[in-house]
């Protein structure tokens, strides 16, 4: 078949991961300001793996100066400290320790976030490579962080902050009891005390001595300002929970570039379903836009958006959201998925798709179906829980493509404790 033919032709293929040569795949797509770097499930090694061995390449050759991830911001403000070397405060407790743990929390992170360091020792302070979180889920870590910094530069400013933040005290621990009380209840929303504290800390000026704790804090009131919308759509509407939290996820990206100056380039880890073109996509026909589809209206032909995707082998996942971490065998991909026709043109194990390439782009041309795994897998019901509609060639601008995947290797709490000297998960 003729789009058998295109995709055995346009497949480059790719030496091992621990090949040094690896990274050099991304070396036509490096031009680009953003570099959205996705994978097909949470907790698939391979794909942590690629993606380290990818940005590795972009720092060193190509001159990208920020990881962002689909993470917590105080959570990896923990690990952005420790690969920068900067003044660590007081931490609550381990980071990424919240559900799902293993997303963040393992072997291939650790290792990536080693050689960070690394290359970040011996230079300047402004010349760091930083990691950054772009997500919203972090209601009460955030607020913490905001105390912290307001507690040191201005008690009476903590001491109003205090006041504001009480509206949301009780739902700190279970941030999604908010918006079902706020929904089933007389209760009023605390929006305007959130949003009249963002303010006040936009407007501070004390602690500027200290630039990027300040920057720390300010981004922690925008997560609190994001996460309590974000808790009070989530029980209304999928959609615009949905759309609220790639929008903050963008918009933290775009702070983040101005930060870092003119010449600020940042590399994206998330995956596929927000680093796509979702107008590609049965997400974006249904009214849902993601960071990969406003990257490509605000920069164009300067972002590029790179996905990841497997045919079988064992991936990291609960059952449930709360569940415990179960190593889980992945089904081979569904005929008729891009995923099937990808294994049965005879694909190379490990390879590139340059999506960009014409005759590559006309034979994948019609919608079909594409797996999403997050950190839930149920295998039972494939079909439904895992596949959506997509065109790729419109969706990622390259592809790249793993016959056979394995776990990710988490890294329990217990086996980090007394590893601060050595990482930050013991922090």
């Amino acid at each position: 078949m003729l789009d058998a033919e295109a995709l055995r032709a346009a497949a480059a293929p790719l030496p091992p991961l621990e090949d040094a040569g690896f990274g050099a795949c991304i070396d036509g797509f490096a031009a680009a300001r953003v570099v959205l770097l996705g994978e097909a499930t949470h907790g698939s090694s391979e794909f942590y793996r690629a993606r380290a061995a990818i940005t590795r390449r972009l720092v060193e050759r190509h001159g990208f100066t920020i990881v962002a991830v689909e993470a917590d911001w105080p959570d990896a403000a923990q690990l952005d400290r420790w690969v920068r070397d900067l003044p660590a405060p007081p931490a609550d407790g381990p980071a990424f320790a919240r559900f799902p743990s293993w997303m963040w929390r393992n072997a291939e992170v650790r290792d990536f976030a080693a050689w960070l360091r690394r290359h970040n020792t011996g230079l300047a302070p402004e010349a760091r490579v930083a990691f950054r979180g772009l997500d919203i889920y972090s209601l009460g870590g955030s607020i913490e962080a905001v105390l912290a910094y307001l507690d040191l530069h201005d008690p009476e400013a903590a001491r109003a902050a205090r006041r504001r933040y009480g509206c949301l005290s009780p739902w700190q621990a279970e941030p999604e009891d908010y918006g079902r009380a706020i929904l089933f209840s007389d209760r009023d929303p605390c929006e305007p005390a959130v949003l009249a504290q963002l303010n006040a800390l936009l407007e501070e000026r004390l602690g500027r001595d200290d630039p990027e704790a300040l920057f720390d804090a300010q981004q922690n009131a925008h997560v609190v300002r994001a996460a309590e919308q974000y808790y009070r759509l989530m029980y209304r509407s999928g959609t615009e929970s949905w759309n609220l939290r790639d929008r903050h996820m963008f918009e933290t990206l775009r702070v983040l570039l101005d930060h870092g100056g003119p010449g600020a380039k940042a590399v994206v880890w998330a995956h596929n379903s927000h680093i796509g073109n979702a107008a590609a996509t049965e997400m974006g026909w249904q009214g849902e836009f993601n960071i990969g589809e406003l990257c490509r209206t605000a920069f164009g032909a300067e972002a590029a958006l790179i996905g990841f995707g497997t045919d079988r082998g064992t991936v990291a996942a609960a059952d449930d959201w709360g569940g415990p971490m179960r190593v889980k065998p992945v089904r081979p991909a569904l005929s008729g998925s891009h995923e099937a026709r990808m294994r049965e043109a005879g694909l190379p194990p490990r390879a590139l798709l340059d999506l960009r390439q014409p005759r590559l782009r006309e034979a994948l041309r019609e919608p079909r179906l594409e797996r999403a795994i997050g950190v839930i897998y149920r295998p039972e019901t494939e079909r439904r829980s895992h596949y959506f509609q997509a065109v790729l060639p419109d969706q990622f601008d390259g592809f790249l493509w793993f016959e056979e995947t394995s776990a990710v290797q988490p890294l329990s709490l217990a086996s980090e404790a007394g590893a601060a000297e050595t990482y930050p998960f013991g922090m």
